[in-house]
């Protein structure tokens, strides 16, 4: 059974960060002292992260850092000598979403959890292999093609867990991330449809997933609107839309092929627990329901409203993964006996 624990207040902690990095204060820590890169990995994967970023608990002041310092990883992640024990089984692979970055995405939860006990990991994906014309090429990432970003995901889990040495990963994921782990998980060998105890993906968490499409801040909406107005053979708005913000954008629209292939034959796999957070405030994901999932034969779901029993946390699509309920719940999904309590703690939208 959960408890929900209140707290009112966050301290003057998120206006402390939010000045110390906009004013450009503190250093990223030097990633030779930490066990960051594997022996063997340095250098050898553009996904690799470099370094540390500050501890931030604030969305938009982690988002400026990560924009400036693209490569860093958050407080607790990619400690690659970190080796799972009996309390804590399985390594916590992190996966962000759409222009975002590894730091920028879990500045906040990733040394929540490694202070928890959990070998944490993370990476950066779906980058420009060039610099092009478009926006995306200036953005911190996940802009790229779905499908060949959850390789790249499938590639970093086999790293993980040759590194560790665990069976099974468990895994956290924020809006497109979400996509990219199922997809991996259904299209890049995360399960194993023969033997589900053998999946390479216990526990999925997700967090604005857009399971079911999203409309991405209303611009596909408005580009299949005016599409569809369009005489047949004129402009393919989706060509220019793609060329500015990336495959992976588009493909995350409602009805796209991409979308249409993932649910086909229902939403989960055997042998894989889901956790599945949604805000009744996401602008992105939405409506905010689409990213709920239902459960097939050999799963389980437990599909979760951030603001149920906790009103005063009005987290966005983003500040979500900045929330202390967000935290509790990811932790009480991991090890309910452990964390048996879900906090309740004012989060506001973007600050």
């Amino acid at each position: 059974m959960k408890r929900l624990v209140r707290n009112s207040t966050r301290g003057l902690t998120v206006i402390t960060a939010t000045a110390a990095v906009v004013l450009g204060v503190g250093a990223t820590m030097a990633a030779a002292d930490s066990g960051l890169v594997p022996p063997g990995y340095a250098g050898s994967h553009s996904s690799d992260t470099i370094g540390y970023g500050p501890e931030l608990p604030d969305e938009t002041a982690a988002f400026v850092y990560g924009f400036f310092n693209p490569d860093v990883a958050p407080q607790g992640a990619n400690n690659w000598g970190c080796k799972p024990d009996d309390a804590h089984p399985r390594p916590v692979v992190l996966v962000h979403g759409t222009w975002a970055n590894a730091y920028g995405a879990y500045a906040y939860m990733s040394p929540q959890l490694a202070k928890a006990g959990y070998c944490v990991f993370t990476f950066n994906f779906g980058r420009p292999n060039v610099a092009g014309p478009g926006l995306d090429a200036l953005l911190p990432g996940a802009t790229g093609d779905i499908d060949e970003s959850s390789g790249q995901l499938a590639t970093f889990v086999d790293r993980v867990l040759a590194a560790t040495g665990a069976d099974q990963v468990d895994m956290i994921a924020h809006s497109q991330g979400g996509l990219e782990a199922r997809q991996y998980i259904k299209f890049h060998g995360g399960a194993n449809p023969d033997d589900p105890a053998r999946n390479k993906v216990k526990h999925l968490i997700t967090y604005g997933a857009t399971n079911h499409g999203t409309s991405l801040d209303a611009f596909a909406t408005l580009i299949l609107a005016i599409q569809a107005k369009l005489p047949p053979g004129t402009i393919d708005l989706h060509v220019p839309f793609e060329q500015a913000l990336g495959a992976g954008g588009i493909q995350q629209v409602y009805d796209s092929p991409v979308i249409a292939k993932l649910n086909e034959g229902g939403d989960t796999l055997p042998g894989v627990d889901y956790t599945v957070v949604g805000t009744r405030y996401d602008e992105v994901s939405t409506p905010f329901d689409h990213t709920y999932l239902t459960a097939g034969p050999g799963a389980t779901v437990d599909n979760i409203v951030l603001q149920d029993g906790c009103e005063q946390d009005t987290s966005d699509h983003n500040s979500m993964l900045f929330s202390p309920k967000s935290v509790s719940i990811a932790l009480h999904a991991l090890d309910p006996v452990a964390h048996p309590e879900v906090v309740c703690t004012g989060n506001p939208w973007l600050l």
